[in-house]
């Protein structure tokens, strides 16, 4: 499989002391869904927010689509290409529905997409295709969306600019079980439609039910990784972070 990201030797250090993310090496396949698990200080947004320039690493490279990007403004990496929808939503107070998602194009640029305008429409119809809310929502203003349905519009957000990755950071915090289950369907038709996600999350059985491959961040380091089918069954995941209630299967649950 070709890889559309390969993160090579990175560490990223705070203060010139302090190591948050200690020497990691992986690779994300075009098309699949890569997870990163583990528990809160173990690295797992640092690493998100140096792949998308909110960060700058301290060694190693981050390669995407066979140029190394580590370093450079976050503006760059998106129109390379990435689009992040960071912890905590960052919804644009003042704005409407439809303004937050057309705000989301804004990287794009003619060169790379022709026409924009006909683009921005298009992307515009998928994401309320895939958050019907969004649609009846439009001209409501986005901060007064209840949480799920802000969660649907970052992620809609971060859509409009046709990524070729898309970066997801704990999209599932906060939420009640039922839009979580709703959040993560939605999630697995996006990587349908042929995008690539890499996602950081908490709950680490829906993520694993969806997943193509995991990685597992401890203390900056990778501890554990493989295809997701058979992590879910590692009893290092299920009693760490699945529970004691988790039932090992052969399979991926449904």
């Amino acid at each position: 499989m070709q890889n559309i990201l390969e993160v090579k030797n990175f560490s990223v250090s705070y203060g010139g002391v302090i190591l948050a993310v200690k020497g990691i090496n992986f690779n994300v396949g075009k098309g699949q869904i890569v997870a990163i698990l583990g528990a809160n200080g173990a690295g797992k947004s640092t690493t998100l927010r140096s792949i998308s320039g909110i960060i700058k690493p301290s060694t190693g490279e981050i390669i995407f689509e066979g140029q190394n990007i580590a370093g450079k403004s976050i503006y760059s990496i998106a129109r390379a290409g990435i689009s992040h929808c960071p912890e905590g939503r960052f919804i644009l107070w003042g704005l409407s529905v439809e303004e937050n998602l057309i705000a989301g194009s804004y990287s794009m640029t003619a060169k790379n997409h022709k026409p924009v305008a006909k683009t921005t429409r298009l992307n515009q119809e998928y994401v309320y295709n895939l958050f019907p809310v969004l649609k009846e929502r439009r001209k409501q203003q986005a901060h007064t969306l209840s949480g799920g349905e802000q969660q649907m519009l970052v992620i809609g957000r971060a859509l409009m600019s046709s990524p070729k990755l898309l970066i997801l950071d704990e999209p599932s915090l906060g939420l009640s079980p039922i839009l979580v289950k709703s959040i993560f369907k939605c999630i697995k038709e996006i990587s349908e439609q042929g995008t690539t996600i890499l996602i950081v999350e908490q709950n680490a059985l829906q993520t694993l039910k969806i997943a193509d491959y995991t990685l597992v961040l401890e203390l900056g380091k990778i501890t554990i990784e493989g295809p997701s089918s058979e992590l879910i069954n590692d009893p290092r995941l299920i009693e760490a972070y699945l529970g004691s209630k988790h039932e090992p299967t052969g399979k991926k649950p449904d």
